[in-house]
Parts: structure tokens; sequence; C-alpha cells
């Protein structure tokens, strides 16, 4: 992979991590473009390639971290006071201590939620990068839920309502998110939304769970990668590359989202993805966009 596909990867992934458009499937989409006209990249759905997206939507992770760096510190200052109030001090914590390591044992039980799901359904999932038409099929179904989310009646339930039902719904969301063409964010605020979430909770609530998530999947692939004998085709310098632009991307990008999801106006997004849908099924048929690297026939 040269640096300039890197940047040109990296762009795409920052400004559509946190766009509830499937940055996933712009990555890939974007490679069997590239690879169609000539890129010496390996395909989507080589593990160098999959690590390549877990790394850029890494850098995305720093861009939250940035934009959401108040919220976080204090969140890991209350965690961490909260963790030895319970030790030394039992039943002395503050309320905002109790809240934030019940948010954590959320978080954890969402996170394992998905585990249940992905693990054993990761081959499965990593074989769709290589097709466009079931790409075309997750996004459709990415643009329904967008759409339903900007017409559910006003949700209600706080923070502190919140429980291990509500974590095991977003932790299916974010389970069936891993195919690509799902938006991980757009799905599982809409899944927080349907279990009764406000909307400023859903969102927080999503891109709080993003940061383990991403980061273990980071870490087991990147394993992956290895035993198999590296990086390869992709290199050092261009995951470093896409790493960094996709963060500076992604600050901006996540702002405007954020704008934009606290006003319900999440139904211009399912418009945007239903073209997408259109463009890539009339690229299939005409031949402007093929399989890179599909080794079975479709299903």
């Amino acid at each position: 992979m040269s640096v300039l596909e890197a940047i040109f990867l990296g762009i795409i992934q920052g400004i559509f991590m946190f766009f509830p458009v499937s940055s996933t499937s712009h990555l890939v989409l974007a490679q069997h473009w590239l690879i169609q006209r000539g890129s010496e990249m390996p395909s989507p759905d080589s593990p160098e390639m999959i690590l390549f997206d877990l790394v850029v939507h890494v850098g995305t992770l720093v861009s939250m971290a940035v934009v959401f760096r108040e919220s976080l510190a204090h969140f890991l200052s209350r965690l961490w006071s909260g963790i030895q109030n319970r030790f030394r001090r039992p039943g002395q914590a503050g309320a905002r201590e109790r809240m934030t390591l019940k948010l954590t044992l959320l978080g954890i039980f969402s996170v394992a939620v998905t585990g249940a799901i992905g693990f054993p359904l990761k081959d499965a999932f990593e074989s769709v990068f290589a097709r466009p038409l079931f790409i075309a099929g997750t996004l459709t179904v990415t643009g329904i839920l967008l759409f339903w989310t900007d017409v559910l009646p006003r949700r209600r339930k706080r923070l502190a309502d919140v429980g291990f039902k509500n974590a095991a719904v977003v932790g299916v969301a974010q389970g069936l998110a891993l195919l690509p063409g799902l938006s991980r964010s757009g799905t599982t605020i809409a899944f927080g939304l349907f279990s009764g979430m406000k909307r400023r909770w859903a969102a927080e609530y999503s891109f709080f769970i993003a940061f383990p998530t991403i980061l273990g999947a980071s870490l087991l692939q990147t394993l992956e990668v290895m035993s198999l004998g590296g990086v390869g085709g992709v290199g050092l310098v261009a995951l470093a590359v896409g790493f960094v632009v996709a963060a500076g991307v992604g600050i901006v990008a996540l702002k405007i989202v954020l704008h934009l999801l606290y006003r319900a106006r999440f139904r211009f997004f399912s418009y945007y993805v239903w073209v997408l849908a259109l463009l890539i099924l009339v690229g299939h048929h005409q031949g402007w966009l093929v399989e890179a690297g599909l080794t079975q026939p479709y299903p």
C-alpha cells in the first residue's frame, strides 16, 4: 500500500467513523475500487487489510478521546476513586462514584455480549469484506435503522435507569455491526434508543464501549497477522499514516455528528446510505465494482 492510498483511506475512516453510514463499508468499497484500478494492496478480506481497517479505527478512538477529553478525565477519576473506596472504605463511595462503577460493569457486559457474537462468527463476517452486493444489503438495513430513530417518540430512560437489559441490547447491536455495511455507531445508538435510552446517553454509551471493543479487536487481529508472517503488502508506514490521518479528520467529523444527533437529524444519513447501496448495485451490474479476493461463491 502506498502512502497516498493510506492517506486516502485514513480520510475516509475519519469522515465516516462517526457519521452513522458504516465507515468499514466505505473503506472496503474504496479498497475494491483502488484494486480494480491497479493498486497492489492486499484484498479487502485479507488479514493485513482487516488489520489496517482496525488501525484506522483506533485512530478515530484518539478523536473521541480528544472531543470527550473532559468527560473521559472525569469518568476515569471517579472510577479510580470508586475502586479505591470500594476496597478501603466499603459503603463510603459517593453517588457519582457508584454510578461510574455501574457504567463500567455495564460496558464490560456489553463488550462481552459483542464478543459472544463476534468470535464464533468472525470468519463469516470477514468473508463479507469481499462481497459488495452483501454490503449493499447491510447498508439498506442501516438506512432503515437511522430513519426509524428519528421518528421514535421521546425516549425517557435516564442514565441512572440504564441496566443490564439495555447493555445486552447494545452489545448485540455492536456484535451485528461487525458486518461491513452496518454502522457501528448508528446501530448501537438505534438499539439504545429502542431500549428506551435518551439520545444523549445512547450516543455517549455507544462511544464509550467503542474503546474496549475496537482496541480488543485490533489486538486480536494483530496477533493473527503476526502469526501469518506480518503486515506484508500494507507496511508499517502505511499503518502509521492511516492512523494519524484518521485521528485528525475524525475530530471534526465527530463534532458535526454530535450536533446532528442531539437534534434528531439521522434520517438524512438514511437517504445517503440508500443511494450508496443503489450505486453499489448499479456499479456491480455494470462491472465498475467487482469482488476482490473472493475465494468462494456467493451464498
